[in-house]
C-alpha cells in the first residue's frame, strides 16, 4: 500500500505539461533588419515549404474537400521537418464564382486550415489569384476587360483578407505569383504565360496593352489597387508579390515589376530563383539586385539546375542578402520517394532530403 501511496502522490504532483504561448502576428523588426514576432519582439526567420500540390499533382482545392486528413499529415510532416513557414497556392477560379461573388465554401475551407496552422504552429505565406489550370479557369474571367479583372481581383483578395483576418498564423498575402506586365500588346483573353512542364501556368500577365504607360506604372497601380482591398479588412498584415528573378531592370527578359519601382508598395520583396550549376555568384548577384531598402525573401529555390554543393554555397551565401527560405513540399517524405520505381521521384525525394539538409544546417534559429 505505501508503494500505491507513493506513485499516486508522485502521480498527483506531477505538474501538466505547459500549454505553447499563443501564435504572435509576424511585422518587419523594428530595426527593418529582420522579420519579429509582436509583441514580443522575437525574431522570425521564414524557412519552410511551397505546398502548390500534392505528389499526384494536384492543387489544395482539389483535394482538400475529399482527403483533409492527407493535409493534416502533410502539415504534421512540415512541421516535424522544422518548418515554420508554407507557402499555399489559392486559385482564383475556387474561390469567386463570379466578378463579386466570392465562394463561401472555399472560405471555409479556407478557415479550416488556418485552424491547422495554429495547431501545428506553421505561419502561412497566402498566394493568390492562381491560375494555374488552364482548363479551371472560368471563361468570364478571361472574357474581362482590365478594369473589371482588376477589380474582380480586388474582390478576392477582399474576401481572402476578412476571413483571415482574426488568425495570427498568416505570415503574409502575395498577391500572384509571377505577375508580368507584358512589353507590347497581347491578344484578348491571352492571360497566361507558357505552361510550365506542359501543365502549369506559373507566369500571368496583369494587363494586355500598355498604352501609354510604363510597365513599372502598370505594376504599382495594380499593387495599389489590391493592397487598398485587402487593407479594408486587415490593416497590419504583411504583404508582398512573388517575382521572377528577371524582374530587374536589366536588358533582355523583365517582367516590368522593376524591385526598385515596385518596392515603396509592398512590405518586403519575394524573389523566385533557382541557382545553375557552376553560377552560383550569378545568383547571388541576381539575388542583390533585390535588396533595394526592403527585406528579402527567397520564396522559391529548389536544387533543380544545380548540385548539392552549388545549392549549399547558394543557401549559405545568400544569407548577406536574404531574411528567408522556401522550398518544396508536395506531400511525400524523401523516404517515400526513395521507395518509388520510378527514377523522377526518386530524384524528387533526394532534392527534398537536400533541400531539408542545407536548411537546417544554414538556418538552423527558432
Amino acid at each position: 500500500m505505501a508503494g500505491v501511496g507513493g506513485l499516486l502522490s508522485g502521480c498527483a504532483t506531477t505538474p501538466p505539461a505547459a500549454a505553447p504561448p499563443p501564435m504572435e502576428r509576424i511585422v518587419v523588426s523594428a530595426d527593418g533588419r529582420g522579420f519579429a514576432h509582436t509583441p514580443s519582439g522575437r525574431a522570425f526567420v521564414p524557412r519552410g515549404f511551397n505546398y502548390d500540390h500534392d505528389a499526384e499533382g494536384r492543387l489544395i482545392e482539389e483535394y482538400w474537400d475529399s482527403a483533409w486528413a492527407r493535409v493534416v499529415e502533410d502539415f504534421g510532416e512540415m512541421a516535424a521537418f522544422g518548418a515554420n513557414t508554407v507557402r499555399v497556392h489559392l486559385q482564383f477560379g475556387r474561390f469567386m464564382r463570379g466578378p463579386d461573388e466570392p465562394d463561401p465554401d472555399a472560405l471555409d475551407r479556407l478557415a479550416m486550415l488556418l485552424v491547422l496552422a495554429e495547431q501545428k504552429r506553421l505561419y502561412l505565406d497566402l498566394t493568390g489569384l492562381g491560375c494555374y489550370l488552364k482548363n479551371d479557369v472560368p471563361s468570364w474571367y478571361d472574357a474581362l476587360t482590365e478594369e473589371a479583372r482588376w477589380q474582380a481581383q480586388a474582390r478576392f483578395w477582399s474576401a481572402i483578407a476578412a476571413r483571415c483576418a482574426p488568425s495570427p498564423a498568416v505570415f503574409c498575402y502575395d498577391l500572384m505569383n509571377e505577375p508580368v506586365v507584358p512589353g507590347g500588346r497581347r491578344k484578348p483573353g491571352d492571360w497566361l504565360g507558357p505552361p510550365f512542364a506542359g501543365k502549369y501556368h506559373y507566369v500571368q500577365f496583369i494587363t494586355l496593352d500598355l498604352g501609354r504607360r510604363s510597365r513599372p506604372a502598370v505594376a504599382r497601380a495594380w499593387i495599389q489597387r489590391l493592397v487598398t482591398a485587402i487593407r479594408e479588412h486587415d490593416a497590419r498584415r504583411l504583404v508582398t508579390v512573388g517575382l521572377v528573378d528577371w524582374s530587374l531592370d536589366r536588358p533582355g527578359l523583365s517582367s516590368g515589376f522593376v524591385p526598385t519601382e515596385v518596392a515603396p508598395e509592398l512590405d518586403f520583396l519575394a524573389v523566385h530563383i533557382y541557382p545553375e550549376g557552376g553560377r552560383v555568384d550569378a545568383a547571388l548577384e541576381t539575388l542583390a539586385g533585390f535588396a533595394v531598402g526592403k527585406l528579402v525573401l527567397i520564396e522559391e529555390t529548389f536544387p533543380l539546375r544545380c548540385g548539392s554543393d552549388d545549392f549549399r554555397t547558394f543557401l549559405r551565401e545568400s544569407e548577406n542578402f536574404a531574411a528567408g527560405w522556401l522550398g518544396f513540399y508536395w506531400g511525400r517524405t524523401p523516404e517515400e520517394y526513395r521507395e518509388s520505381p520510378d527514377i523522377k521521384e526518386q530524384l524528387a525525394g533526394a532534392c527534398i532530403e537536400l533541400e531539408l539538409e542545407a536548411l537546417r544546417r544554414t538556418h538552423a534559429v527558432p
